[in-house]
């Protein structure tokens, strides 16, 4: 099993200046949409919470063009792709990683210097390469250099171009023991830095400050960039705190089937990089009380030895779906306050439990106090099965509908 928690906790990246865009964005295809931009993008997405723990996409790069796996990541900026520089580290072979030709930034680049703002990189040579590192909650780390290649991206009309894009060339991975490394290539940074592959695409004009994704509880789903695949009606909407970097909503309470717990005030950061949802000490602990007061003379035991996650219940007989117990757990509810208003996002128990191999169920919530995330809460990919969630940039909000996540828009 692949426990994810991606946070970043070293990430130098945040302003990129107007005077790089022509450094980047200097080339297209001839196949660009009739339509003119702003543009949206779909992309299919594999994976699943469990057993895998994350979800990706897959990126055509290059000339000529090779597909490489990212996962999908709202909770860090940087793109960056294991790369046979050669590497140290990397957990795929030799033939599926990037291989650089010649295509480093320097550390004179504007593009550097944004890369490590507030800090300057250290350049005592102009043309030396602009290295960068990042440091992850779950304590994976890569480091390597910042590169420019192009991107064969297809528009949601079927049309495609080909921009090129800054990410990192990653040379040396690591990878922390107990979390085994996902078999995709990289990660896809879908933050609000402005290293982001689509904050580049934004300033290049070629599309709006808006995605979102659709991660299905059968596996699979997608991604969007742009704003033409959100639904008319029907969506919920609350503020994203700004200026942190994450996308991270609140004050809301939270609600144990549908009455107050006293647990409010709280700030949510959503992170499709993270499998699971994590509460702080306080809040894990009330919600694990709830819980486990409610199971009492309910058909279902505590079971120590199956590690899959920190709690796990074995019912009479082993388990093939968390539906079979839906009835015996009830919906966790963040309400939101905006203001005069109210908006709810609905937490079922389908998106907080999961089926582990031996047939038991397990929380999927887990104590982010004791994985150095402190006084965060975070929502993670189990928690946002089944339903769209889109984050504005433009309009600084978060929303999510239910949604069909097996069918891609048209």
């Amino acid at each position: 099993m692949n426990l994810r928690l991606s946070l970043p906790l070293i990430l130098f990246l945040i302003i990129v200046p107007q005077s790089i865009q022509g450094s980047i964005f200097k080339t297209f295809s001839n196949t660009l949409s009739p339509k003119s931009p702003p543009y949206s993008f779909v992309f299919p997405l594999s994976g699943n919470v469990f057993p895998l723990g994350y979800y990706s996409v897959s990126l055509k790069i290059g000339n000529p063009p090779k597909d490489f796996t990212f996962d999908i990541d709202t909770g860090s900026d940087l793109t960056w792709v294991q790369c046979d520089a050669p590497c140290s580290g990397c957990s795929v072979r030799t033939e599926l990683q990037y291989k650089p030709k010649s295509n480093t930034v320097p550390c004179s680049d504007p593009i550097c210097s944004a890369l490590h703002w507030p800090q300057k990189p250290e350049c005592p040579n102009p043309k030396d390469q602009c290295d960068y590192e990042v440091e992850y909650a779950d304590q994976g780390s890569s480091m390597g250099a910042l590169v420019v290649d192009q991107f064969s991206l297809k528009l949601l009309d079927g049309s495609s171009f080909v921009p090129r894009l800054a990410f990192g060339c990653g040379y040396d991975q690591y990878f922390h023991s107990a979390h085994p490394p996902p078999a995709t290539v990289g990660v896809l940074g879908l933050g609000k830095g402005k290293i982001s592959i689509l904050t580049q695409l934004v300033s290049a004009g070629l599309t709006r400050n808006v995605l979102g994704h659709c991660l299905s509880s059968k596996g699979g789903g997608f991604l969007f960039f742009g704003d033409n695949v959100i639904p008319s009606t029907g969506v919920s909407w609350t503020t994203l705190v700004s200026p942190i970097n994450h996308y991270t909503t609140g004050p809301a309470e939270l609600l144990y089937n549908g009455k107050q717990t006293g647990l409010s005030g709280l700030k949510f950061i959503f992170d499709s990089g993270s499998s699971y949802t994590y509460f702080n000490s306080k809040t894990y602990q009330a919600i694990v009380n709830l819980i486990g007061n409610d199971l009492k003379g309910k058909p279902l035991k505590d079971v120590k030895e199956d590690k899959t996650l920190a709690i796990c219940w074995k019912g009479a007989k082993p388990l093939k779906s968390v539906l079979e117990l839906k009835n015996l757990f009830k919906t966790l509810t963040v309400n939101f306050k905006n203001g005069r208003t109210n908006s709810q996002l609905q937490i079922p128990p389908e998106s907080y439990l999961i089926v582990s191999k031996t047939g038991n169920v397990c929380l999927g919530i887990l104590n982010g106090s004791e994985v150095g995330l402190q006084d965060s809460n975070v929502i993670g990919d189990i928690s946002m099965q089944g339903t769209m969630v889109i984050y504005d940039n433009e309009k600084q909000q978060l929303g999510w509908v239910s949604a069909d996540c097996d069918k891609l828009p048209k």
